[in-house]
């Protein structure tokens, strides 16, 4: 139950770091703003507003009471004596009935206010606060018609509660404000170091990375730039080092052909120079194998149009296609054209009909390519992109292949942020995915 609930408040809370610590910083400011208004509201303004009222209801009360007596006061005289001291505007209209009362305004503290203290001293009554801006009418029955007491809302309402909202609220604002401009600068570190991150682990060419921000920020900066130097030392020190052996290699083999020139058994020299041909095919995927790690520049290009680039190379009849027109792509390009190449190849191999889609997401492209084969089992499905891992089953090609290609395909794939996926095709063959982010 308590994991739920947490669940469902993690849901609600916001995902990034700016607006956690944006929540973080304003939501006990307006809490406070809340509560401190809500206090005023009903210590002060409540109370200050029904006492005014209160006090303007009993004047009422105590003008008609010495209204009704003719005889000791002069009605008119009474009626300006209460406009000059009360603000109360009084008439006496005869032969007039109660207006019919209008829909009460429950939420209003005026009215709610009003008709409380109206109906604790008069029976038939009438007010009305929404017809004029700065007046309230209220009607009393009396006789045969009615009084009219006309007066300013002041009267009954206390207007330092705007003031005091006022300037409860527009502080809270220009907190919020500052708050926002010191979140974003604080903030901004971390986004240009997960930006860094990210264009780092597809394999682009990161710029002198320099950390900023606060002193953990910082740290995090600084480590992360040594993490990458030492990762492009190791990468470039294991290319080198393949590079220089496959090299090497090639002096003794190119001695060995002119060796096999000289023999005269055409039987033996066959045989030899077979092997000398496959030891030279292998020497050339160590290369490339190698030459997948070097850091090569990123650049925009049209992913379909590399595709069917590829793929007009076989001439192959047997290649269908279903490409959308354009689709731009930021990447390496000659290593994304070695990945499609060693992924179609293998399909050329060991099927005769494939299938190849381009589709566009939002987030993502995604290659895919379906042949009819006979397919891998989904036991193999990680092991083939091992390096010189080989099945020894139908599509073991022990003499064409020393099990470089698709290691090569996932590097590359991997490098920039992507993934590669296999799964049986509809054709019963082998499904490869390759999936590409924006």
């Amino acid at each position: 139950m308590f994991y739920g609930l947490s669940n469902f408040i993690k849901n609600l809370l916001p995902k990034r770091l700016f607006y956690r610590a944006l929540l973080i910083i304003a939501a006990p400011i307006i809490i406070l703003q809340i509560t401190i208004s809500i206090v005023f509201f009903d210590s002060l303004w409540i109370k200050t507003n029904k006492g005014m009222t209160k006090s303007l209801v009993s004047e009422i009360y105590t003008f008609i009471e010495a209204y009704k007596n003719e005889a000791d006061y002069n009605k008119e005289k009474l009626t300006d004596l209460y406009y000059q001291n009360f603000q109360l505007n009084i008439k006496y209209i005869e032969n007039e009935s109660m207006p019919i009362l209008k829909n009460e305004r429950w939420f209003s503290p005026i009215d709610r206010t009003l008709r409380r203290e109206l109906k604790s001293k008069f029976n038939n009554y009438w007010f009305d606060t929404l017809s004029y801006k700065e007046m309230i009418i209220v009607k009393i029955n009396y006789q045969n018609g009615i009084l009219q007491f006309s007066f300013p809302k002041n009267r009954v309402t206390n207007t330092s509660a705007r003031i005091f909202a006022l300037w409860i609220t527009l502080p809270a604002f220009l907190l919020i404000i500052i708050s926002l401009i010191f979140l974003k600068n604080q903030t901004r570190p971390i986004t240009n170091l997960a930006k860094a991150s990210a264009k780092f682990g597809r394999g682009e060419e990161v710029d002198e990375f320099r950390p900023s921000g606060a002193l953990e920020i910082r740290q995090a900066g600084y480590e992360f730039d040594k993490m990458r130097k030492r990762i492009i030392r190791h990468l470039n020190q294991r290319s080198e080092m393949l590079s220089g052996i496959s090299h090497d290699l090639r002096t003794p083999l190119t001695r060995i052909k002119l060796q096999l020139a000289f023999i005269k058994d055409q039987v033996i020299a066959k045989k030899l120079s077979n092997d000398v041909l496959e030891m030279e095919k292998m020497l050339n995927e160590y290369l490339q194998f190698a030459r997948s790690s070097f850091a090569e520049k990123t650049e925009k290009f049209n992913m379909a149009e590399l595709i069917a680039n590829n793929i007009e190379k076989y001439g192959n009849k047997n290649i269908s296609t279903k490409l959308d027109k354009t689709i731009v792509m930021n990447g390496r390009k000659n290593l994304i054209q070695r990945c499609l190449n060693n992924l179609i190849d293998n399909s050329t191999k060991y099927s005769n009909n494939i299938d190849i889609q381009l589709t566009k997401n939002n987030n993502y492209l995604s290659v895919i390519i379906d042949d009819d084969g006979p397919g891998i089992s989904k036991k193999e499905y990680n092991n083939v992109f091992k390096p010189f891992y080989k099945i020894d089953k139908s599509r073991s090609d022990t003499k064409s292949s020393v099990g470089l290609g698709m290691s090569i395909a996932s590097d590359v794939v991997r490098s920039h942020g992507g993934s590669i996926v296999l799964d049986k095709s509809p054709q019963n063959g082998l499904r490869v995915k390759v999936i590409f982010p924006f």
